[in-house]
C-alpha cells in the first residue's frame, strides 16, 4: 500500500509551527534556523529533476534538514521506489528528535548531530539544502579556524573569516557527493558580490560545473524572519567542460523566472559582482573614470552609542555641557527634506533637527577640572558601561571619535530601489561643518579634483549635479541587495562607480587617462566586505 507522504506532511507542517511557537525568534537567529516554505521546497525539488533524468535511483542528503521540508518535497515529487535512501543531519535535538520521530518509518534517517564534524561517505548523488544562515561573528574563534581548516581539505575552498557557516557547508558537502552528483542550495545571494564569496565562486566555477543560479527578486522576501535576498545555486561535481555557459535567472517564479541569461564562465571568472546578471550583460575594463578617481569615499563615524554620544542642542543646554565638546553632525537622511545642507555662519546646518557628536580630545582629569557637567556625564556614561563596547574600549579616549572631517558631499549609504522619487541613494550637498556618521558615506575630493575646485569654488556645485544624474541602475548594480528590497553601497562599490561627466569638468591635461586603482578607500570599507 501507497504510505500516504500527504498525511505526513501535514503532521510535519503542525509539527514546525509548533516548534517555532516555542522558540524564540533570537534562538533561532542564533543557529540560523529558518525552514523552508512548503510550496518553495517542492518547486525546487521539482526542478531537480531536471539534472536528474539520467539517474537510476536517488541517494538523498540533507545537511541541515530541519523537520524535513526537503524530504517531504522529495517523497511528493518522486515515487517512493525511485529514492535509494535519504539522509538528513540536524545539530538542534529540540528540532532534531521529532524530526528522527516523524520519518522513522518513511525512509528518511535523520542523524541529530553537527553535520561539520560528521565523517563524510562519498555517495549521495543529489544534495539539497537550506544551510544555516549564522553570521561569522556568531561563530566562536577555535570553531571558525576549524571549519575553515575542514573546508579547504575537502574542497579546496580557502574561506575566509568573514563568511557566514553556509559557505561551509557548501564545501564540505562535497565530500559526500558522488561523481556527476548534482546539489542545490538555497542560500543568501550575497556571496556573489561581497569579498568572502570569492572562494565559493571560485569553487563553482573550477572545481564543479555550475549550472544555473535562480536569484529572487529581493522584494519577495522568502523567510519573513531573515532579512536577506536569497538565490538557488545548482551545480554537478563534475570538471566543467570548454566554454561552459551557466544559467542566470531572476525574479518571476523558478520555472518561469522574469530575467534570464546564459554568461559565460570566463566572464564569471573576472566578474566580482555576480548579482549584475541576468540584468545587465557583460562589460569589460576600460578607461572610463570611476568615483575613486575624483573621490576618497569613508563610512561614516562609528560612535558605539549614538543615544549617548549624540545630542541636540536642548539637550546640552539642558545638561550644562560646554559646546566647545561637540561638533554638528547631520541627522539621519530621514530628516534631511532636501538634498543641500545650507549652513549659518558658525557652519551649523540650517535644519529643524540640528545634532551635535561629543567629541573631545581632552582628558578625563582635565575635565573633571574645566567641565564639572560634562565629566559627570562621562561618569554617567561609564555607569551604564559604554566604555566597554567595542568600539568605546579600542580609542584612546573612549569617549573621543573618529577623525572624520566635513565632507563637501555625502552619499546615503542604504536606499530602496522603490523610491517615490526612483533614487535608491542620495547625493547629498554638505554646505556646513557638519560631519556624519556611518548611515552616510563621506565623500572627499582628491587632490586632482580640490585643486579645480579652489580655482572655482562653483565647481562642486556642478559636480554635486553630475552625480545626481547617475542612474539608479548604475547604482544598484555595484551595490548590493537584502530581502525586502533593501539595497547597501559600501565604500569601495560607490568608488567603482563609472562617472566620464566628472572628468568632463576638468581641464583637459588634469582629465584621468585611466581607470585609476581604488586608492583612499578606508579600512573598514575593506573589511566590511
Amino acid at each position: 500500500m501507497r504510505e500516504p507522504i500527504h498525511i505526513l506532511e501535514q503532521q510535519r507542517l503542525m509539527l514546525q509551527a509548533d516548534l517555532d511557537r516555542k522558540k524564540t525568534q533570537a534562538e533561532r537567529n542564533r543557529l540560523g534556523q529558518f525552514a523552508t516554505p512548503p510550496d518553495l521546497a517542492e518547486d525546487i525539488v521539482r526542478y531537480a529533476a531536471n539534472f536528474l533524468r539520467n539517474v537510476r535511483k536517488i541517494h538523498f542528503l540533507d545537511p541541515a534538514v530541519g523537520t524535513g521540508s526537503f524530504y517531504s518535497a522529495l517523497r511528493r515529487v518522486f515515487d517512493k521506489a525511485y529514492v535509494a535512501e535519504a539522509l538528513g543531519f540536524e545539530i538542534d535535538p529540540y528540532y532534531g528528535i521529532p524530526a528522527a520521530d516523524l520519518w522513522k518509518d518513511a525512509g528518511l534517517a535523520v542523524k541529530v548531530a553537527d553535520f561539520t564534524h560528521a565523517i563524510p561517505s562519498p555517495r549521495y548523488n543529489l544534495v539539497i539544502c537550506n544551510p544555516p544562515y549564522v553570521r561569522h561573528h556568531h561563530l566562536e574563534n577555535g570553531e571558525k579556524c576549524r571549519l575553515q581548516s575542514q573546508t579547504q581539505q575537502t574542497s579546496g575552498m580557502k574561506i575566509s573569516g568573514l563568511a557566514g557557516l553556509y559557505c561551509h557547508f557548501i564545501g564540505m558537502a562535497d565530500a559526500w557527493m558522488t561523481d556527476g552528483g548534482v546539489a542545490g542550495w538555497l542560500v543568501p545571494s550575497e556571496f556573489m558580490d561581497v569579498n568572502y564569496g570569492r572562494a565559493v565562486k571560485q569553487y563553482l566555477l573550477d572545481r564543479v560545473t555550475l549550472l544555473r543560479i535562480y536569484r529572487f527578486d529581493p522584494n519577495d522576501v522568502q523567510f519573513a524572519d531573515a532579512l536577506v535576498s536569497s538565490a538557488i545555486v545548482w551545480f554537478r561535481k563534475s570538471p566543467p567542460p570548454r566554454n561552459h555557459e551557466v544559467t542566470f535567472d531572476f525574479g518571476g517564479t523558478i520555472f518561469e523566472p522574469k530575467l534570464s541569461r546564459a554568461v559565460a564562465a570566463s566572464v564569471l571568472a573576472h566578474e566580482p559582482k555576480w548579482t549584475r546578471f541576468p540584468a545587465s550583460g557583460t562589460r569589460t575594463r576600460t578607461a572610463t573614470p570611476i568615483l575613486a578617481d575624483f573621490f576618497r569615499i569613508k563610512r561614516g563615524i562609528a560612535t558605539g552609542g549614538n543615544a549617548y554620544f549624540i545630542l541636540s542642542e536642548d539637550e546640552i543646554r539642558a545638561r550644562g555641557l560646554p559646546m566647545e565638546a561637540f561638533r554638528p553632525i547631520l541627522p539621519s537622511p530621514r530628516y534631511l527634506a532636501e538634498d543641500e545642507v545650507t549652513a549659518d555662519n558658525y557652519g551649523v546646518p540650517k535644519i529643524d533637527r540640528r545634532l551635535y557628536l561629543l567629541d573631545t580630545k581632552l582628558p578625563e582629569n582635565e575635565i573633571r577640572f574645566r567641565f564639572p557637567a560634562l565629566y559627570a556625564y562621562i561618569q554617567g556614561g561609564k555607569a551604564r558601561g559604554l566604555h566597554e563596547r567595542y568600539l568605546c574600549q579600542h580609542r584612546s579616549l573612549w569617549y573621543s571619535q573618529e577623525n572624520r572631517p566635513p565632507a563637501p558631499i555625502v552619499c546615503t549609504y542604504l536606499g530602496r530601489g522603490d523610491t517615490r522619487s526612483g533614487r535608491p541613494f542620495r547625493f547629498i550637498l554638505n554646505n556646513s561643518r557638519a560631519t556624519v556618521a556611518n548611515v552616510y558615506l563621506a565623500m572627499y575630493p582628491t587632490s586632482v579634483l580640490a585643486r579645480a575646485i579652489a580655482r572655482d569654488p562653483r565647481l562642486i556645485r556642478r559636480v554635486w549635479q553630475v552625480l545626481n544624474e547617475i542612474t539608479p541602475e548604475r547604482l544598484l548594480g555595484e551595490g548590493r541587495v537584502y530581502g525586502g528590497g533593501l539595497h547597501k553601497l559600501e565604500p569601495k562599490e560607490l568608488a567603482n562607480v563609472p562617472v566620464p561627466k566628472l572628468a568632463e569638468l576638468l581641464p583637459h591635461d588634469e582629465r584621468p587617462t585611466k581607470q585609476a586603482e581604488l586608492f583612499g578607500i578606508c579600512e573598514e570599507g575593506r573589511r566590511s566586505r
